[in-house]
């Protein structure tokens, strides 16, 4: 799958907002503000539950890997999830 396709199909299910569960949450992390090298992907079933975790890395920036970010879409079309939160920008390691 093309990157900017991937990039708008995550994009359009964060811009949904809260739905209720199950949801997915997308972290960023990275040793700078300007560079994740890391995505967290959580899935939590219902309130108060633990969540699900799954990590996904590389050495350059991950926003802009079509492998990673199109394994993401997969993982939330492939959840059924009614709600995708992303966590706003990069955290710092």
């Amino acid at each position: 799958m093309n990157l900017d396709k991937a990039k708008k199909r995550i994009a359009k299910q964060v811009n949904k907002g809260f739905n209720g569960y199950p949801m997915i949450t997308l972290a960023y992390y990275g040793s700078s503000k300007d560079c994740a090298t890391e995505v967290v992907v959580q899935f939590t079933m219902a309130e108060g539950e633990p969540a699900q975790e799954e990590r996904f890395s590389c050495d350059t920036e991950i926003r802009e890997s079509e492998l990673i970010q199109t394994t993401v879409l997969k993982i939330i079309e492939r959840a059924n999830v009614n709600s995708v939160m992303e966590v706003e920008g990069v955290t710092v390691r």
